[in-house]
């Protein structure tokens, strides 16, 4: 996949191939980082389809270069409408860290609204779950309003990925209502 064009690369189907030559190429080049991380807001939702999923593709070390858009990313699941747009932004959330002096409470509100949404297909409520608890266990109080808001969850029909989820989530749950333990 030739580099001096990204967006062209970007407009239609992508192979794994091209996927993992542009995480080499961007792992090397800040600036072709920088220019896949515009074209998430591109008009063309394809291309901006495309290079959310590239960027799931970066490793450890690219990883930490997205922590700078930690705010912006938030931004942008606040705002999307286009639910492949918003599992991938979600899926990039949850690879990074949630610091407790930096949480959004707009973002907790979003999570759990969507993670009870029966209008959101259930990826997007499972990345929710995990990104409200993500966000919500460094504070007891809000750790139990979750475990509430997951019981509740419980009551309806749940697909086998929600119920993961759900599983996953309680037992971290539980795990740091027993052991108590909160950094203060």
């Amino acid at each position: 996949m030739p580099s001096n064009n990204l967006r062209a690369n970007l407009i239609g189907r992508i192979k794994m191939e091209d996927v993992n030559a542009l995480c080499l190429l961007c792992k090397s080049e800040t600036d072709c980082k920088e220019e896949l991380y515009q074209l998430v807001s591109d008009t063309d939702k394809r291309v901006a389809v495309n290079a959310l999923w590239i960027l799931t593709h970066f490793g450890k070390e690219e990883d930490a270069w997205l922590f700078m858009k930690h705010d912006d990313l938030v931004d942008k699941a606040l705002a999307e409408t286009f639910t492949p747009k918003l599992r991938i932004t979600l899926q990039l959330l949850l690879r990074q860290p949630f610091d407790k002096d930096t949480i959004r409470a707009e973002f907790i509100d979003f999570c759990l609204e969507q993670m009870v949404s029966c209008a959101q297909p259930y990826a997007v409520r499972a990345l929710c779950m995990k990104l409200a608890y993500k966000q919500m266990h460094h504070f007891p109080e809000l750790l139990a309003e979750l475990k509430m808001a997951i019981d509740v969850l419980s009551n309806g029909e749940l697909s086998p990925g929600l119920k993961s989820a759900r599983r996953q989530v309680m037992t971290l749950i539980n795990k740091k209502l027993k052991d108590n333990v909160y950094e203060y």
